[in-house]
C-alpha cells in the first residue's frame, strides 16, 4: 500500500507546525509523504522576515512580532523544534532560550487634556517555562483570579480615600442584599481568622439582624475571595443563583462607592485614575462573566457583542475606563479596526475578555518574550531545517491559482485538482537552498538568491524591481513580453499527486484562489465572507542615539526598552528593539545604537483588481506619509530630545552618505495589504462562522491558519499553531491534547 501524500499550500505558522506534528512519530515516512508548496523564496507568511545584505544585513519585518508568556502551545512547539533540531553551539541562537528573552515593561499612552502622558507598567517575572503552562482555565477560575487582584486594587483606593477624608463606611439595608450577605457569611465564617473592628462589626450585624449590615470595600472583597475559594460555590443545582448573586451584589457594590467618592479625584491624580480603570474593568467582567453566565456557558456566549459594548453593558465607566488606555491598547494590539478605520473599532467580547485575562493571569516568565533576531530567523529556519531533515520536500516560487472540486470514488465531495503558477526556473534545475547566514545564524534573505535562479528570469526580475510575492505583480506579463510564452503552470492530481490538501493561505485569500469550492459549501463561504482581515503598516528606524538619549524617561529596574501601544495614529504601537543591533552585521566602527519598531492598521476601505499592478506601490507611498508624520511630529511627547526649535532632528537617523530628511529613505516601511498578508479580525458576531479544520464539504481539504476555529480565534501565533495543531491531529491522530482549545463552549458539568 503506498504513502499517503499530503501537499501543503503555504509556508506560514499554521501550516509549518502541522508538518511539525505531522512528521513527530519516528515512522511517519512510513505512513506518508509531505511536499510543501511556497510563493516566492521564503516561509512565513505574515510572520515573514528577511535579511537586506546591502543594508548591513538588517532585519525587516512584516511588523512588530512578539510572543505572550501565556502562548503556551507555540512555546512547547518552538521547544519541540529547537530540542530535536539539536543544533551545535556555534550557531548564534542554538536553544529556544537564546532565541526568546523574557520582556516585562510595556507602557500604555493616555490622552489627558490635549497632551499625552505615559502610563508605564512593570510586570512581574514569574518563575516557570510558558511551554508547562496551562490556558484549560476554566471562566470562573478567572472569576477567582480577578478577585484575587480586586483585593491588591481596593485597599491601595482605600486608603486613597481616607487621605481625602471621603467614606469607606459601606452599608447594607434593603432585605435581599442583606440576606446575600448572610449567605456569604455563612460560606466563609469558619474560614475567617479576622480580628479585624470591620470584621467583628460585620459579623454582629449579621448575627443580630440589624437592620443594616456595616461593611468596608476592602472587608467585602476579602471575604469575597474566601467565598470564591469554596469548592461548591457556583456550582449547578448546588446553589449556582444564590452565590452569582452575592458577587454581583459586593462587585456592584464595590463600583457604587468608587464612583460616589473616588472618581472627582481622578482628574488631578494619575496613580488614583489608573487603579481606578483597572479595578473599574476587574469589577464590569466580573459582572459581565457572572450576569451573562460565561462561567457555565462559556466565552462564546458574549461574542454577539463589541467588547466595549459589553464593558458598557456591564457598568464600566465610558469616561474612564471603556476608552481607557489598556482597552484602547488591546483593541490597537490586534487591529481591531475594520477597513482600518479608527473611528470603528470591533472585537468580539468573548474572544477580547479571554485574551485579557489569559495574557494578564496565565502566562509565565515575562508577560512578553522577545525573539532575539527577526521572526523568519527565530522561527521558521528551524523549522525548515528541522522538517527538511526529517525529509519533507519544499517547492519554493510556486504560486497557488485555483483548487479544483469533484468526487472520490465513495461519490464524497473532495478537491480534485492544484493548479500552481511556477513563477521562475531554477538554474540546471537544482533544489533551491533558501538560506543565507549571518554571523552564524541562518536566515532568510529580503529578496530572492537569485543566483539561483535561471540568469535571463533573475536579471528580468531585478531590471523591474518584481515582487514575487505580491497578489498583484505583474511579472506574468512581463515573462510573456520578454520570453514569448506565459509562466509555466502544474497542475496536483488527486490520486496521483496528492491525496490531502493541507490548505495554509488566509482567509482574505479564498475567494480567488477557490471561488468553485465556495459556491457549493455555503458554510466555507460565510466564513470567506465574515471571518474578516484589514491591512496593517509597519516601519522601523535606526538610529544614532538610545531611547534616554532621544528624551524617553521612563527607564524599569529591568532596563528594558518600552513595548507601548494607545498611541496616536497613524502609528499607534512603538517596540525600543536595541537588542537586536547585534544581530545586524553593520560596520564595527559605524553602526546604528538603536532600533524602533512601528506598527497600525492601514486604511483601505477597497482592494482593487489584481491587474492595477501600481496599487501596493501606491499604499507604500502612504506609508511613507505616514512615517513622516510620525517622525517630525508624533513622536516629540516620546522622545523630546529629538526635536529642535526647527523640528526633528534628522541626524537621529543612522543612514549613509545623506543628511537631512533624505536620511528617512535608507529606514524601512511596508504596507501588508496582500490578501495573504491581511491581519485576520474577530469583529463581533463573527466567531460563529468559523469552520474546524475539517469542516468543510471536502473529504480531503484541511483549512488551517488563525482564521478558523481554536480556542482563541483571534489573529496571533497561538491561534494559528493551535490550528495546525488540529490539522496534524485530523489527519494523524497527533497530538492528541491542545491547551485552551474549548474555551468558547460550555463548560462540562459531572
Amino acid at each position: 500500500m503506498s504513502n499517503e501524500k499530503i501537499a501543503i499550500i503555504g509556508g506560514g505558522v499554521a501550516a509549518m507546525t502541522a508538518a511539525l506534528y505531522l512528521t513527530e512519530q519516528d515512522d511517519w515516512q512510513q505512513h506518508r509523504e509531505i511536499t510543501v508548496y511556497q510563493q516566492g523564496w521564503r516561509l512565513g507568511g505574515k510572520g515573514a522576515s528577511g535579511r537586506n545584505a546591502a543594508m548591513g544585513e538588517r532585519i525587516e519585518e512584516h511588523g512588530l512580532h512578539v510572543w505572550f508568556g501565556a502562548y503556551v502551545n507555540s512555546f512547547k512547539a518552538i521547544e519541540t523544534v529547537y530540542n530535536k533540531l539539536n543544533r551545535p553551539t556555534t550557531c548564534a541562537l542554538s536553544t529556544w532560550q537564546q532565541a526568546f528573552k523574557p520582556h516585562s515593561f510595556i507602557a500604555l499612552e493616555e490622552h489627558i487634556d490635549n497632551e499625552w502622558e505615559t502610563w508605564p507598567i512593570d510586570f512581574p517575572v514569574l518563575p516557570g517555562n510558558p511551554a508547562n503552562g496551562s490556558l484549560d482555565i476554566t471562566a470562573w477560575d478567572f472569576i477567582k483570579m480577578i478577585l484575587a487582584w480586586l483585593k491588591k486594587w481596593i485597599p491601595q483606593l482605600e486608603i486613597a480615600a481616607n487621605q481625602q477624608a471621603k467614606s469607606t463606611q459601606l452599608t447594607t439595608k434593603k432585605t435581599r442584599d442583606k440576606y446575600l450577605l448572610q449567605h456569604l457569611y455563612q460560606h466563609v465564617q469558619e474560614l475567617a481568622t479576622d480580628g479585624s473592628d470591620a470584621w467583628k462589626t460585620f459579623t454582629h450585624d449579621i448575627q443580630n439582624l440589624s437592620k443594616e449590615i456595616t461593611s468596608t470595600p476592602s472587608l467585602l472583597v476579602d471575604k469575597l475571595n474566601e467565598f470564591t475559594q469554596n469548592k461548591n460555590t457556583l456550582q449547578p443545582q448546588i446553589s449556582e443563583k444564590k452565590d452569582s448573586l452575592v458577587i454581583w451584589y459586593i462587585v456592584r457594590k464595590l463600583k457604587r462607592w468608587l464612583n460616589q467618592e473616588l472618581t472627582e479625584l481622578m482628574d488631578e491624580n494619575a496613580e488614583l485614575r489608573r487603579l481606578y480603570i483597572c479595578a473599574d474593568l476587574a469589577i464590569a467582567m466580573l459582572v459581565g462573566l457572572i450576569k451573562d453566565k460565561v462561567y457555565r456557558d462559556g466565552f462564546g456566549v458574549i461574542n454577539k457583542y463589541d467588547f466595549r459594548q459589553w464593558l458598557l453593558k456591564n457598568g464600566a465607566n465610558k469616561q474612564y475606563s471603556v476608552d481607557s488606555a489598556p482597552v484602547r491598547g488591546f483593541y490597537d494590539l490586534v487591529f481591531a479596526y475594520p477597513k482600518g478605520d479608527f473611528s470603528k473599532p470591533n472585537v468580539e467580547a468573548g474572544v477580547a475578555a479571554l485574551a485579557m485575562l489569559r495574557i494578564a493571569l496565565c502566562y509565565r516568565g515575562g508577560v512578553m518574550w522577545k525573539m532575539q533576531a527577526g521572526m523568519g530567523d527565530v522561527i521558521f529556519s528551524p523549522l525548515y531545517e528541522l522538517l527538511k531533515q526529517r525529509g519533507v520536500k519544499f517547492e519554493f516560487f510556486h504560486q497557488l491559482q485555483n483548487i479544483t472540486p469533484g468526487y472520490d470514488s465513495n461519490g464524497k465531495r473532495c478537491v480534485t485538482e492544484i493548479e500552481l503558477q511556477q513563477q521562475v526556473e531554477l538554474k540546471n534545475n537544482i533544489e533551491y537552498q533558501p538560506l543565507v547566514d549571518v554571523k552564524s545564524l541562518p536566515c532568510w534573505p529580503s529578496e530572492p538568491l537569485y543566483n539561483q535562479i535561471n540568469t535571463a528570469q533573475a536579471t528580468l526580475l531585478q531590471q523591474y524591481n518584481i515582487n514575487l510575492e505580491s497578489f498583484w505583480t505583474d511579472w506574468p506579463s512581463r515573462y510573456q513580453a520578454e520570453f514569448g510564452q506565459p509562466l509555466p503552470h502544474k497542475t496536483l492530481r488527486f490520486k496521483h499527486d496528492f491525496d490531502q490538501l493541507i490548505l495554509g493561505v488566509s482567509v482574505a485569500s479564498l475567494e480567488h484562489i477557490c471561488p468553485r469550492l465556495l459556491a457549493i459549501d455555503d458554510a466555507f463561504a460565510a466564513q470567506a465572507k465574515n471571518v474578516l482581515t484589514v491591512a496593517t503598516q509597519a516601519s522601523q528606524l535606526w538610529l544614532n542615539k538610545t531611547d534616554q538619549q532621544l528624551g524617553w524617561e521612563y527607564m524599569p529596574p529591568s532596563e528594558e526598552g518600552p513595548i507601548l501601544s494607545g498611541f496616536s495614529e497613524p502609528f499607534d504601537t512603538w517596540a525600543a528593539m536595541q537588542n537586536l543591533v547585534d544581530k545586524e552585521q553593520w560596520p564595527l566602527n559605524n553602526s546604528p545604537k538603536n532600533i524602533a519598531y512601528f506598527c497600525s492598521a492601514f486604511a483601505c476601505a477597497e482592494y482593487p483588481p489584481q491587474s492595477d499592478h501600481t496599487f501596493p506601490a501606491r499604499a507604500k507611498a502612504d506609508v511613507k506619509t505616514n512615517l513622516t508624520q510620525l517622525v517630525t511630529t508624533n513622536m516629540q511627547p516620546l522622545w523630546p530630545l529629538a526635536y529642535d526649535q526647527n523640528g526633528f532632528d534628522w541626524s537621529v537617523l543612522y543612514a549613509n552618505d545623506v543628511s537631512g530628511k533624505a536620511r528617512l529613505d535608507q529606514q524601512y516601511w511596508r504596507v501588508n495589504v496582500d490578501p495573504s498578508e491581511r491581519y485576520v479580525l474577530s469583529v463581533a458576531g463573527s466567531s460563529q462562522y468559523r469552520l474546524a479544520t475539517d469542516g468543510t464539504q471536502f473529504s480531503n481539504l484541511f483549512i488551517t491558519g488563525d482564521w478558523i476555529k481554536t480556542g482563541v480565534n483571534a489573529g496571533c501565533v497561538e491561534a494559528a499553531v493551535m490550528a495546525g495543531m488540529q490539522t496534524s491531529r485530523a489527519l494523524c491522530g497527533y497530538p492528541q491534547y491542545i491547551s485552551g482549545e474549548n474555551a468558547f463552549e460550555p463548560t462540562k458539568t459531572t
